[in-house]
Order: C-alpha cells, then sequence, then structure tokens
C-alpha cells in the first residue's frame, strides 16, 4: 500500500520543555486512524507539527512530497475552543473557505464551488443553516460546519482535533459515519480522541502517545491493557462484556 505519510523522528520543544519526543511513523491510504493518549501527551501538538503549525525537529512527507507543497491536499479541523464563534460570518461562508485552495486569488468562486459547498452542507445536514451565523449555532452543529468545510476541499488526508468534544450525539454520529465514507474513498483520517470506549467502533488504527509514541497499529493489537497502561502510566480496569470496554486511571 501507498504510505500518504511518513514522520521521521518528529521533535517539538517549548522552551526546556519537550512536547513531542522523537516519533515516528508511517500511514497508508484508506485508513481511520485514532490518536490517543492522556492529557498533555502532545498529541495536538504532533499534527500541529505534521502540518507545518508548530516548530519542530525531524522530516515530514506528505503523498511523497513536503507538506507546503501539497497542503491543498490536507484539510485540518481545530479544536473548537480554538475558533473565534462571534465572528460575524455565514455558515455557507464558512464552508466556502474549504473552496478557497482551488480557486485563484484573482477569481471569485464560481457555480461549480458553491455547489460543493451545498453539496457538503448537505452531508452534514446543515443546508437550511446556509443562511444562519455560525455563532448561532449549537457545538454540534457548528462542529458539522466545519466538517463540511473540510469535506468541500476535496483533500487526501484529514486532520481533525477532538472533534466529538462538547457536541450533541446526532452530530457525533453524522460525523463518525461522515468520516468512514471519506476512508472507504480511500483518502486517510487522522482524528485526536480521548473516549477510550470508543476506539475499537471508530477507528482501524490507533497511534498511541506520551510526549513519545507508546506504539502504533490495528486496533485489535494494540488496544490492550499493558499498552494502554504504559501509554496512561496508570492502571486499567477491563469490564467483562461483550465490547470489552477498558477504563483508564490517570
Amino acid at each position: 500500500m501507498k504510505k500518504v505519510i511518513e514522520v521521521e523522528s518528529l521533535s517539538v520543544f517549548y522552551e526546556n520543555n519537550q512536547a513531542v519526543k522523537d516519533i515516528s511513523f508511517q500511514a497508508e491510504k484508506g485508513r481511520l486512524i485514532g490518536i490517543v493518549g492522556p492529557n498533555g501527551a502532545g498529541k495536538s501538538t504532533l499534527i500541529k507539527a505534521i502540518l507545518g503549525l508548530e516548530k519542530a525537529q525531524g522530516k515530514v512527507t506528505v503523498l511523497g512530497e513536503k507538506v507546503n507543497d501539497v497542503r491543498k491536499q490536507i484539510s485540518y479541523v481545530p479544536q473548537r475552543n480554538q475558533i473565534d464563534w462571534d465572528f460575524p460570518v455565514l455558515v455557507e461562508d464558512v464552508v466556502m473557505m474549504g473552496r478557497f485552495t482551488h480557486i485563484p486569488w484573482y477569481k471569485k468562486a464560481g457555480k461549480k464551488d458553491l455547489e460543493i459547498v451545498i453539496e457538503s452542507l448537505e452531508k452534514v445536514g446543515m443546508l437550511e443553516y446556509r443562511k444562519r451565523q455560525i455563532g448561532e449555532l449549537s457545538g454540534g452543529q457548528q462542529q458539522r460546519v466545519f466538517i463540511a468545510r473540510a469535506l468541500a476541499q476535496h483533500a487526501d488526508l484529514f486532520f481533525l482535533d477532538e472533534p466529538f468534544v462538547g457536541i450533541d450525539v446526532t452530530s457525533e454520529e453524522i460525523i463518525i459515519n461522515l468520516l468512514r465514507e471519506i476512508r472507504n474513498e480511500g483518502k486517510t483520517v487522522f482524528v485526536v480522541h480521548h473516549d477510550l470506549s470508543k476506539v475499537e467502533q471508530y477507528f482501524d488504527e490507533l497511534l498511541l502517545i506520551n510526549k513519545e509514541l507508546v506504539e502504533y497499529g490495528e486496533v485489535k493489537n494494540v488496544y490492550k491493557p499493558d499498552i494502554l497502561s504504559k501509554t496512561y502510566k496508570g492502571s486499567i480496569t477491563l469490564f467483562g462484556n461483550d465490547e470489552n470496554i477498558m477504563v483508564v486511571s490517570e
């Protein structure tokens, strides 16, 4: 399988603190990958470093190129708390931002771009809200709009930072189903995630980190008490039910 991303010895320093330490991994196309670890483990820092949004040491290759050379093929959905929801912008304008990498600076958005925006809003069930201010929506609705923006970009590689935090059940189901569709189209999706009870249901692979890489592989191979205990540096409680849910005490 083709490697869509290769990360070699990636490290990030904040003054005297090493937030990410010497992480290396490779990911193939058509995978839905969860990035899991305790608070302060460097999960968000890792994806920002991969995207070139944090100063880092190491090497990142995306689709065989440097990140800046294929940026239009990469979509990033940040944490909701990093977004200014009071900024006066319409829902459809937020989604249109996903088209900007495809529109030359000297041109306006065309009919095709508007069609893609409408199609993306339909997929997340938000078309009827297209003329609403983004700040008027609920947390789940806002997240769905930003997923629509990512869809409108027609990227090949997606990074989502805690997309399920603070949203309703309906929005979470819509989002995970869309991420599965994207995966099934041969695209690769990375999701920073904290709810261990859903990793078997949601992901193909897990990237477990605690500043450094603990384990990376298929969920069935790495979603195990000893590996999770090593990741969270705590104890694991295994419930005796069919879903085999594991709870971590940090």
